[in-house]
């Protein structure tokens, strides 16, 4: 294009000293100069320097510099991708619509400190934290393999973890329930870690099953002909005896070794 402007091939605005008018801002003309003179420039490292460069090749239509450029964008556009993304849902369509699209399993954490009805016992704070922590370092360490997502406005639960596998909930984890501490009532907020380490790879089973599997359906679901125990708290496990029934998983294992 330059090469047509100053051969006459093309028409040019000039001043009325007889500069040829070039409606662009200058700021890369001299990197196109450059190019024009050794057919090589050193590629901007800001990214928006390089786009711009592109457009700039693109008005002059200077094609070698125009690919260079591409190719230079289209190398670092991972590095521009987050490794881990984890969606905030913002309505009850919207969790099942990525529940059922996935072909992932899904981890979901509930949590929302404003649905207390009662005062918070002293360690439910820390331990409210302390779930939070866990869901993300979790979904940093299983990004690529389960679908982690997190929900701050649904129902009444203040921390609840849920998973589901093939677009169906296999188990939860409520981590709240309600203490009497003398004459007043108090909710409690607990950290069941190893739980949720438990359910957590339960899920990855469903990982690359093309449908699901009826006894793995059942041995992993808390629906399952014997479900286990769900200890919302110490308190209520010591109600209960102390005593949890067998795991999903343990029951599968079982059956496959007999």
């Amino acid at each position: 294009m330059l090469r047509a402007m100053f051969s006459g091939r093309m028409e040019v605005l000039t001043d009325s000293e007889g500069w040829i008018l070039i409606d662009r801002c200058g700021k890369h003309f001299g990197t196109i100069l450059n190019y024009l003179r050794d057919e090589w420039i050193p590629i901007p490292e800001n990214q928006r320097e390089l786009q711009e460069l592109l457009a700039e090749a693109r008005y002059y239509c200077m094609s070698d510099l125009v690919e260079v450029c591409e190719g230079a964008i289209k190398q670092r556009e991972p590095e521009k991708d987050p490794v881990c993304r984890v969606p905030l849902i913002t309505s009850q369509k919207e969790e099942q619509m990525l529940i059922q699209s996935t072909s992932k399993p899904v981890v979901k954490l509930l949590v929302n400190r404003h649905n207390n009805k009662y005062s918070y016992t002293s360690t439910s704070d820390d331990n409210l934290l302390k779930n939070i922590e866990l869901f993300d370092r979790l979904s940093l360490r299983f990004s690529r393999r389960v679908l982690f997502i997190k929900d701050v406005i649904g129902s009444n639960e203040i921390c609840l973890w849920a998973f589901y596998g093939h677009g169906k909930k296999l188990a939860e984890v409520c981590c709240t329930s309600i203490v009497y501490a003398t004459d007043r009532k108090h909710t409690k907020v607990e950290f069941p870690e190893a739980r949720i380490y438990e359910e957590t790879l339960n899920v990855l089973l469903y990982e690359n099953r093309t449908g699901p599997d009826a006894e793995l359906m059942q041995a992993t679901s808390t629906r399952g002909a014997v479900a286990p125990v769900v200890c919302t708290s110490d308190d209520e496990e010591e109600r209960r005896g102390g005593v949890c029934s067998q795991s999903g998983l343990g029951r599968l294992r079982s059956n496959k070794n007999n």
